[in-house]
């Protein structure tokens, strides 16, 4: 995941927000269910978080670089 061209860039980002809020829901659905697979829900909630990460490391590279 090397992109560096803003359009490329903006495309993961949205792609990256959409399996976000997909996730979301799933856990939301899975912790509310009876005899849930606790490390089933573990996972997903891992891949969420790298997932915020990745957004936010993808959004400062779209911030240009002033100098100081």
């Amino acid at each position: 995941m090397q992109a560096q061209d803003p359009a490329q860039i903006v495309h993961m980002l949205a792609e990256l927000r959409v399996e976000h809020r997909d996730l979301d829901v799933a856990i939301e659905h899975m912790g509310a269910a009876l005899g849930r697979d606790e490390l089933q829900l573990t996972r997903m909630k891992k891949r969420k978080l790298l997932l915020k990460d990745t957004i936010a490391r993808l959004e400062s590279k779209l911030i240009p670089d002033l100098d100081a």
